[in-house]
């Protein structure tokens, strides 16, 4: 009789560790907002920002993941790698004596989980010395979020038709 009532306990033993089952809350990376990372997505958006107004370039490069998946777009040429990527924006921003505007125009973030898509036009004005430049562009940055928080890991940059709202 002992037997048979320790075989029961048994049996609801295991039925209650059955009944214990976690759903799993479904992520729908298309149509969710995401607004935690999209809000520290904004914010890398700024660091940005204040790096090149600060000539921190080593900074700036650091908003990069540099590595064989690394690829960029710019100028109608060939696709760059990290180490053109890299160089160019050391020998751009890297002189760069000041920054009269550094807009974001209209901006646009959408979150895919652990991946970030980032468009915007730029409306940037930048001296080098006596010289100034403004910079329209239509910009695509693609960032994953890694240990190490968001990086850039794709840039686009192709020409701005129009110039960038006021």
């Amino acid at each position: 009789m002992l037997a048979l009532a320790m075989l029961s306990l048994y049996a609801c033993e295991e039925q209650k560790e059955q009944a214990v089952i976690v759903e799993e809350e479904k992520i729908d990376i298309i149509n969710d907002e995401f607004p935690e990372s999209k809000a520290e997505v904004i914010a890398f958006m700024e660091d940005i920002k204040q790096a090149i107004i600060a000539g921190d370039i080593d900074r700036l490069i650091s908003f990069h993941a540099y590595g064989p998946k690394f690829t960029e777009f710019k100028n109608g040429e060939p696709r760059n790698d990290g180490t053109a990527n890299e160089e160019y924006e050391r020998g751009v921003f890297g002189n760069v004596t000041g920054v009269e505007k550094f807009e974001y125009d209209d901006l646009k973030v959408a979150i895919y989980d652990q991946v970030a898509n980032v468009t915007f036009h730029s409306d940037f004005h930048l001296k080098f010395g006596e010289d100034d430049a403004v910079v329209n562009e239509q910009i695509t940055l693609l960032l994953a979020q890694t240990d190490m928080g968001w990086k850039i890991i794709h840039e686009h940059h192709s020409p701005l038709n129009s110039p960038a709202a006021e």
